[in-house]
């Protein structure tokens, strides 16, 4: 018997190994699943097996070590078949938010001082046009056309449009841009 492959007794043990599969886990298909995993494993590791001791005992033993490492991962996994949890945690990249961050800083590095002052205080400080005003000795009209123009201006510099959907990361950055903090006058 010595003589023998241990690979050519692997095939004598498949439908034990399916009823022992199926009575774990109640379910034919994940069986059946399991029983190729154990027969993959104990393929490519059957230099492992001692020739000559129980095969059917080490295949029930990889069998079970299979179906208790699948449960120990099945804890940990989240079952999202549509994707619907996947697209709620899903994150932009960091870089972007850098590389947009970069842009916006040189842009507005680049708005008169008044203008740059204006928005900073407005957009980014969430200061009122009135407090900005009082702040800078200038009248609210003032405050609020510096404002605008300035966000006007870091819009076209960073080719926005009226069309786009901002994507920044930054909070500041998007009041900063934001039209709805510009009141009419």
């Amino acid at each position: 018997m010595s003589d023998l492959d241990p690979r050519d007794e692997l095939v004598d043990h498949l439908p034990a190994m399916r009823a022992f599969a199926i009575s774990l886990t109640r379910n034919a298909a994940t069986a059946d699943d399991m029983v190729q995993d154990t027969l993959v494993k104990a393929w490519t590791n059957i230099e492992k097996f001692e020739v000559g001791t129980n095969m059917r005992a080490w295949l029930f033993t990889i069998l079970r070590n299979t179906y208790y490492s699948s449960r120990r991962k099945s804890k940990r996994e989240v079952a999202d078949v549509d994707g619907t949890f996947t697209e709620n945690v899903a994150e932009k990249p960091a870089h972007d938010g850098h590389m947009q961050m970069a842009d916006f800083r040189k842009a507005l590095g680049t708005l008169p001082d008044e203008q740059r002052e204006a928005l900073l205080l407005v957009g980014a400080s969430g200061f009122s046009y009135e407090e900005a005003a009082q702040m800078c000795g200038v009248a609210v009209g003032t405050i609020k056309s510096r404002t605008n123009r300035a966000r006007a201006q870091l819009a076209e510099l960073l080719g926005h449009t009226d069309d786009d959907t901002m994507e920044l990361t930054d909070d500041a950055t998007m009041s900063v841009l934001s039209a709805s903090k510009v009141a009419s006058f």
